[in-house]
């Protein structure tokens, strides 16, 4: 089920947003496709590493938890991601302002690696924290969740793989997305091979930083634009 756009339309140009998909697009095209393995050692983010269990290659692991949120796995990875962030990100970057929206995407991707990070250790087993994070989609998760706040009347057009196409309330749309990541998240314990690795609880983490933060980040900006009907 993927999103094409949405009905709220936007005051002005989403720089910060069109100017993260670039970072991103960037890293993965200049940095990463030449040697990917190696490029996800080096600056990819170990849950292992700020307790000092492992040893990981490359850069300080306060440095990986910032570069691997420009990191990807794949091109249906990033393609992805920035999908997600191209049209939820330009709504919340004109409600915030472009300073704004840039703290608050940074600061809800490293909450998502810190969530990530709390539950591998936790509960998670010693190989698992010697996986390497990379991704947007903790601080992606962050914006769908302060999207939710801001926009709870906004509508979703979708479409469900292979043949169908609706138009759905983004609260339905993002609320099943945040209940799917529940349920995968969950799935990953009891069967961690089958769920790809993927940090599903960056993904939660992320999201309630948004609905929760996103109140503190918007304090004093105009009204949110409505949607359009």
């Amino acid at each position: 089920m993927l999103p094409l756009r949405d009905n709220v339309p936007t005051r002005r140009f989403p720089v910060v947003t069109v100017a993260i998909i670039a970072i991103n697009f960037g890293v993965w095209i200049l940095y990463q496709l030449p040697h990917l393995d190696r490029s996800i050692l080096d600056s990819g983010y170990f849950p292992c590493e700020p307790v000092h269990d492992c040893i990981a290659p490359g850069n300080p692991w306060w440095l990986d938890a910032f570069t691997a949120m420009f990191m990807h796995g794949g091109w249906e990875h990033i393609l992805g991601n920035m999908l997600f962030l191209w049209i939820f990100g330009n709504n919340v970057e004109d409600t915030l302002g472009r300073p704004r929206f840039v703290a608050f995407y940074l600061v809800g991707g490293l909450f998502a690696t810190l969530s990530q990070t709390i539950v591998t250790l936790q509960a998670g087993s010693a190989a698992s924290a010697e996986i390497p994070n990379v991704g947007a989609s903790g601080a992606i998760a962050a914006v769908l969740g302060a999207y939710i706040v801001l926009f709870p009347g906004g509508r979703v057009f979708t479409w469900v793989i292979p043949f169908f196409f609706f138009e759905l309330p983004a609260l339905l749309f993002l609320g099943f997305w945040f209940l799917l990541q529940l349920f995968l998240g969950s799935q990953s314990f009891v069967a961690p091979e089958a769920t790809g690795g993927v940090a599903f609880f960056a993904h939660i983490g992320g999201f309630v930083f948004g609905l929760l933060a996103i109140r503190i980040f918007s304090a004093g900006r105009p009204t949110p634009v409505r949607p359009a009907y």
